[in-house]
């Protein structure tokens, strides 16, 4: 990496930590409390979820009175079903691994944290010959995006996530919803979200059908959505990507500033 990219990473790095590890977080909780250091958040569908700012520099001891903390704030409340814990790999945060898997977590894959300059993404793709892009708004067409994306990703195809996004459109102008088509069958999936208040876009939710990846798509489709964002005033793009995304992002000028791993609990 050369001196002009540490400095950038470094940057960007600090962008993250200052503006996003905030209510901009999670635009669709229902309830966020505070515990110490820790933002206790609650989704529809019995869904919880941790995260931080920073740890103030808990010690290994005081991380192991955290974390059966959180956990008995979520255990007292019986519609919560799952709990997520995010960790990232820049946190000071020692015998976290360790905390978590005593209390019931299961370590899931590490991410890339992702971010880069909008513009640097917003670029002309070609696209194979037969495929268009569009944002979709229509419930039709928000429920198969979902579908698609369960399929791609091996899960079973649940309403879970499609009523949530529904929901969201509802109440939520930041949020905007992407795909690629060929002959109206969806291949190439995503979102943008707007992070209010911050120079931030996000993308998420990228999948591309086996048969369609390698063509350029999930990078066109990409471009789109960065172009939406500078067209909203958002100037830094961010994600957290999986070993599929990660390379198209890096071949488009975005920087690997840490990593994130997801824990999971389940009554």
């Amino acid at each position: 990496m050369s001196d002009n990219d540490s400095q950038k990473r470094a940057q960007f790095l600090a962008a993250y930590d200052e503006q996003l590890r905030t209510d901009a977080e999670t635009p669709s909780a229902i309830k966020v409390i505070v515990q110490g250091p820790l933002r206790l958040v609650t989704f529809l569908n019995g869904r919880g979820f941790i995260t931080y700012k920073n740890l103030g520099g808990a010690d290994q001891a005081a991380i192991q009175r955290l974390v059966p903390e959180a956990m008995a704030y979520y255990q007292a409340d019986a519609e919560i079903i799952r709990v997520e814990w995010k960790t990232r790999g820049h946190d000071h945060a020692p015998g976290m691994h360790e905390a978590l898997i005593d209390n019931g977590f299961i370590r899931d894959e590490q991410e890339s944290i992702m971010i880069g300059e909008a513009s640097a993404l917003a670029v002309d793709v070609p696209l194979p010959e037969g495929v268009t892009l569009r944002q979709v708004t229509e419930e039709t067409d928000v429920r198969a995006m979902s579908a698609m994306q369960d399929e791609v990703f091996g899960d079973p195809v649940s309403d879970d996530m499609a009523e949530a996004l529904l929901r969201r459109l509802a109440i939520d102008p930041g949020m905007e919803l992407w795909v690629a088509e060929v002959e109206g069958r969806m291949v190439t999936a995503g979102r943008l979200e707007l992070v209010p208040g911050t120079k931030f876009a996000g993308i998420w939710g990228g999948a591309t059908r086996e048969e369609w990846r390698g063509r350029g798509i999930y990078r066109a489709l990409t471009a789109a959505r960065a172009r939406s964002a500078l067209n909203h005033g958002k100037l830094l793009i961010h994600s957290d990507s999986t070993e599929f995304s990660r390379p198209i992002l890096e071949r488009s000028g975005l920087l690997k500033v840490s990593t994130t791993t997801p824990y999971y609990w389940k009554r």
